[in-house]
């Protein structure tokens, strides 16, 4: 039997077959509009997971369940979607219109952050462990926990949202919510190319500078560091103690075997991962005590949501 996994993004849905150990046999990816209206965009959902299943020869019956990862704020015990930030799902009845349409019931719903952290946890880079928690470093700061081997999401399922923790009282960046000071203002990719570019303005000489004319990236100030630009090390540590500032308050909050670091950013590495490994060691409570906690770097990489998001089945079956 398999599982499907579906990974919603707001130019594009993800969908696979997963089977129970984790394994993704199949992927497909659909292109969507995000500004249809809710129902045409659920109506979507319904032709693509038919399209795959033909695709497969295989049929509803063949499927165990169907579990989907949302980029925004749903109720998962409701099957709703309140609010989505980059496609038009809001208050919507998600699952209870799914399942009308595919004439097909075991379908469950999670943010996308949680869902990559329960495939990674399952299937990844955290197997065997019962507490970890995922910090997915891109566009925004999205981050998922399990504890106790379970999917933490926190009351009416808006919890875990550790991106929007504040950790500049005043006078603090923008985040994408609006608020400032928040954790993803400075930890996110989109943070890192803001950092990059206030240095370029320093440093009009450098090697970052240079590299900037083609364009800035989350890479771009790695790339200049590694080739010895004071400029971009300077970037690059400031931005990493950003990234551990939150990642301690996590390991101090939930105390987990493993943090799982997945995103654009963690392409880095070694390059990032030992850094924070230190951080860790030295800033969390109870260091020396206590046992250490492991930084590692995702390893489903793109599959993490798919595989995730099939992955909620499964802890009901």
């Amino acid at each position: 039997m398999y599982y499907i996994g579906i990974d919603i993004g707001g130019m594009s849905i993800k969908t696979g077959l997963v089977d129970e150990t984790g394994r993704l046999h199949f992927k497909k990816v659909f292109t969507t509009k995000p500004d249809e209206p809710s129902l045409i965009i659920i109506s979507c959902i319904a032709d693509f997971v038919k399209e795959m299943l033909a695709e497969n020869a295989l049929t509803l019956k063949d499927i165990s369940g169907i579990g989907i990862g949302i980029p925004g704020s749903v109720d998962s015990k409701k099957g709703t979607v309140r609010y989505c930030c980059n496609i038009n799902l809001v208050d919507v009845k998600l699952v209870a219109e799914l399942s009308k349409l595919l004439n097909f019931k075991n379908i469950k719903i999670s943010n996308d952050a949680n869902c990559a952290a329960l495939g990674e946890t399952r299937f990844g880079a955290g197997r065997g462990a019962a507490n970890t928690v995922m910090i997915t470093l891109g566009t925004g700061v999205g981050s998922g926990i399990i504890s106790d081997g379970r999917l933490f999401e926190g009351g009416f399922s808006a919890g875990a949202e550790a991106g929007h923790t504040t950790v500049m009282m005043k006078g603090g960046d923008e985040c994408g919510c609006g608020f400032k000071g928040h954790w993803e203002a400075y930890a996110s990719a989109t943070a890192l190319i803001r950092q990059t570019k206030r240095a370029v303005e320093k440093a009009p000489t450098s090697k970052l500078a240079e590299l900037a004319e083609k364009g800035v990236t989350g890479r771009t100030a790695f790339d200049a560091a590694k080739q010895g630009c004071k400029a971009a090390q300077k970037v690059v540590r400031k931005y990493l103690e950003y990234v551990g500032i939150g990642l301690v308050n996590l390991c101090n909050l939930f105390y987990p075997e493993i943090v799982i670091i997945g995103g654009g950013i963690s392409n880095e590495g070694d390059y990032i991962i030992k850094p924070l490994q230190r951080y860790a060691n030295k800033y969390v409570y109870g260091r020396g005590y206590n046992p250490k906690i492991k930084i590692t770097r995702a390893e489903l990489l793109n599959d993490a949501g798919i595989i995730g998001a099939a992955s909620l089945c499964m802890e009901q079956s």
